[in-house]
């Protein structure tokens, strides 16, 4: 036990060593927190600071890699299953062929395109490039009179080819020897399972979409899967490269990529996660200001702390090029551009990044856009040829020429609604059975279920764990009660702009035993309190055992209020009801509050002199997965837990509003999941059992620590406090 010096010496410099009138304000004002101001969204401001070292880049471009494959429901990696590849109705112009392609990136779920082949007589191994077309889709038409206007102004310089710009660059490129596939975006010309309207236009909430089992896109239960229609297309993306480098006349060591617009924003990811690209030409997206406006270039986690710009950046030390023009990319020559040469001369060559002045033009991937990259293509793709290469023009290939689907042998497969819930039930199925599959068997098999589930919760909240001298106590209150000091103020943590309203509570009728005991609810630091205004049991419970309180009031709870209610998410303003247009670039309430009690943990370790030997956490009801997910990621640093849970599970949530929303979350396990991640620290668990949590179980065992979790039906507050208390 501690002497009553000790904890007076634990007093003094916890509160600010020395007690006077011009230290102490009773009066409460609302927290000066960062997190009070407005969110961000898509048309924010997003900078790329290029790190201090090669080192510093590798540890901060895993940690993106890893963002973009959680977000897109891409970690881990999912099964790789049979395309199924059809290619057919081969048609010949000048220069090149064309054939329409279809296969299933995964079952049932097909895949649409062209297959653009060289025409010149030769028998070798060719370059792949892979197009994703943008908005407008691959048939894409100006019209006759729109594309007199372009070659008026210097945009196009055909009328026949001119007219359909996203097929131009792929029969050109075919001309200059390269196996280009553009494929169909979901709602795009052959692509019709999951309509246009739904993949690009969606609205409005649809309740009926919102089940448990069966639920669609953009509902609760789908971000919490993390499906969504950026992760599909980016799966369809990764598949496109699977099917474009098996094809035997594919030489798979020199791969192109590049789309503009939305094709641009497919062109970042994939790039940002595959390695097999060589060379990229990422146009229109790349920028640090808007970030794509549709539904299919957002979605939940993606852009959290991050922006496109550092994302293409990813690509590097491949060769990567775009342009600007008159649109959101209109600044990239003053601050995108300049930042990514940085990072290429720090990791390669300076001269493998290049950004074209095209601001003359609006927004486009026109012809002078296109032969900005066949250059870079020729080049980088070791095509030999002159430079430039002109592109030239080539008898239309009309809608109805191209497509995939007919009357005959090949019939368009259905979609709708019932395609949609079938498709996201297999998305679960298979997600699941992987997720299952990392269940710890052995100390071995524990490491990589951490690796796994445990580096998917480092994204899903987004931070580490606080220095405790980033954190810093203001006293405004103290007073002396019945059986213990009573003190209020808040924890900054400084590095973020972060407050903390804070309650102390410290022993006098016991000495102190060095313990100090962080205590979360969700009514916030005032759950200490019954309304007669006296501490509630379990309270008095821990201050008998001689530990020290900690209780705060978390984002959003108490004090952060100001007499309103804190029963819903803030979101930004978008008339769309898309989660992704808000938790593509904020962190949920569920982090920050997680975020909060990392701080409060971090806090408790920085007391000096007399430093607590342990940290505990009792956690009560919607707390108690705040907890765990804290606990998880706060190592060794929290010695005993102790958890009321109430039956919490996120599959539960019916709305991203819901405080507790958090993408990811039953993914990767639900509560179960965080209550593993806990092992082998010591943990007690009321309200739920072996049978409801078996993969916790698992997890303990796996380390020979079965003693180690403790689940019990009801929990007393003297058993509590003296488990916690326990030596």
């Amino acid at each position: 036990m501690r002497s009553r010096h000790a904890l007076v010496l634990f007093v003094c410099f916890f509160v600010g060593t020395v007690f006077s009138q011009d230290d102490v304000n009773s009066e409460t004002k609302p927290p000066k927190d960062s997190r009070l101001g407005e969110l961000n969204d898509l048309n924010g401001y997003f900078p790329f600071k290029v790190p201090e070292s090669k080192e510093a880049w590798e540890t901060r471009k895993e940690e993106l890699k890893r963002r973009v494959l959680v977000a897109t429901n891409l970690w881990p990696m999912p099964e790789r299953t049979p395309l199924n590849a059809v290619i057919h109705g081969k048609m010949e112009r000048l220069g090149f062929t064309v054939e329409k392609v279809f296969f299933e990136s995964v079952p049932n779920h097909f895949v649409t395109g062209l297959l653009f082949r060289p025409d010149d007589g030769k028998d070798e191994k060719r370059p792949a490039v892979l197009s994703p077309h943008g908005h407008g889709g691959r048939l894409q038409d100006y019209g006759p009179d729109k594309i007199k206007e372009l070659i008026a102004d210097g945009a196009e310089r055909f009328e026949a080819s001119g007219r359909f710009p996203k097929l131009a660059r792929c029969a050109h490129l075919a001309r200059m020897g390269c196996v280009v596939f553009i494929f169909d975006m979901l709602g795009y010309a052959d692509s019709q399972q999951i309509s246009r309207d739904l993949a690009h236009g969606y609205r409005n909430s649809r309740p009926a979409f919102e089940g448990k089992e069966n639920f669609g896109l953009f509902s609760a239960q789908a971000e919490m899967r993390l499906q969504s229609v950026m992760g599909i297309q980016t799966w369809n993306s990764v598949r496109c490269l699977d099917f474009l480098l098996d094809l035997p006349d594919v030489d798979p060591t020199r791969v192109g990529v590049t789309g503009g617009s939305g094709g641009g924003t497919q062109t970042i990811l994939l790039g940002a996660i595959d390695d097999r690209p060589t060379v990229a030409f990422p146009n229109g997206m790349v920028s640090t200001s808007m970030q794509g406006g549709c539904t299919c270039e957002n979605c939940t986690l993606l852009r959290v702390g991050t922006g496109n710009v550092e994302l293409a950046a990813l690509f590097a030390p491949r060769p990567q090029a775009m342009t600007a023009a008159d649109d959101w990319t209109k600044n990239m020559l003053t601050e995108g551009y300049p930042t990514l040469q940085k990072l290429y001369e720090m990791v390669g060559d300076k001269d493998d990044v290049a950004c074209r002045d095209l601001r003359h033009f609006p927004h486009n991937y026109n012809y002078v856009s296109r032969a900005t990259m066949y250059s870079w293509f020729n080049k980088h793709l070791k095509l030999g040829l002159q430079d430039p290469f002109l592109e030239e023009d080539f008898e239309p290939l009309f809608p109805s020429d191209v497509s995939v689907w007919d009357e005959d042998e090949h019939k368009a497969p259905k979609g709708g609604d019932e395609y949609e819930l079938g498709l996201t039930g297999y998305l679960t199925e298979q997600s699941d059975k992987a997720i299952a599959a990392l269940t710890p068997t052995d100390e071995e098999s524990l490491q990589e279920y951490k690796r796994v589930i445990g580096g998917a919760l480092e994204t899903l909240i987004g931070r580490g764990m606080p220095k405790s001298s980033d954190t810093k106590w203001i006293k405004t209150q103290e007073e002396e009660k019945d059986g213990y000091l009573h003190f209020e103020g808040s924890v900054r943590l400084e590095t973020e702009g972060e407050e903390l309203p804070l309650i102390s509570l410290f022993p006098t009728e016991t000495d102190w035993n060095g313990d100090a005991a962080i205590w979360l609810d969700e009514e916030g630091k005032t759950s200490l309190f019954g309304l007669d205004g006296e501490l509630v049991e379990a309270a008095r419970a821990l201050l008998t055992q001689g530990a020290a309180i900690l209780a705060a009031d978390l984002f959003q709870q108490g004090d952060f209020l100001d007499g309103t209610t804190g029963h819903k998410q803030r979101i930004v303003e978008n008339g769309r009801e898309a989660a992704a247009y808000t938790f593509a670039y904020n962190h949920t309430l569920f982090a920050h509050r997680v975020h909060d009690v990392m701080t409060l943990i971090a806090h408790a370790h920085g007391f000096e002199p007399e430093t607590p030997e342990r940290v505990h956490i009792l956690a009560n009801g919607k707390t108690a997965p705040i907890a765990a997910a804290a606990r998880a990621l706060s190592g060794d640093m929290v010695d005993r837990c102790a958890l009321i849970t109430n039956g919490f599970r996120f599959n539960e949530i019916r709305s991203y509003r819901d405080p507790g929303f958090l993408p990811g979350a039953v993914k990767y396990g639900d509560l179960p999941a965080l209550l593993a991640l806990n092992s082998p620290q010591a943990l007690r668990v009321a309200d739920e059992s072996a049978e409801t949590c078996a993969v916790s179980i698992s997890a303990y065992r796996a380390v020979k620590e079965g003693d180690a979790i403790l689940f019990s039906k009801e929990s007393e507050p003297k058993d509590v406090a003296e488990w916690l208390t326990k030596e």
